[in-house]
């Protein structure tokens, strides 16, 4: 959910700026995000060991900051994926590439 007074994030720095902010559970939700890439609500609240109800909170906490977008999955209707807005500096997995390579992850 967008709001009309979102800050346009447009670089890491702006993003952890925005989520320095935030509470320490949508701190934690953004770090998993940046190390796994896409994710289902319940695929971070296993990652994260939050709450859903906790995890739910953080995203939208989030979202309300234009951290982080949600998109419908192709998968499952049912479900939302969030990602964040703004493209990691670093993949966890993927530490030998250059920091310019996409860290999405493969959903297939």
């Amino acid at each position: 959910m967008s709001t009309t007074n979102e800050l346009v994030i447009t670089t890491t720095d702006e993003m952890w700026d925005a989520v320095s902010e935030l509470p320490p559970s949508a701190k934690l939700i953004a770090k998993v995000l940046e190390y796994n890439g896409m994710l289902t609500q319940s695929e971070l609240a296993k990652r994260s060991r939050l709450s859903p109800r906790t995890t739910r909170y953080a995203l939208q906490k989030l979202e309300n900051s234009g951290v982080v977008e949600s998109e419908i999955s192709l998968k499952d209707a049912r479900h939302s994926l969030y990602t964040l807005k703004v493209e990691p500096r670093f993949c966890s997995r993927d530490l030998q590439k250059p920091p310019a390579q996409s860290c999405k992850t493969n959903l297939s």
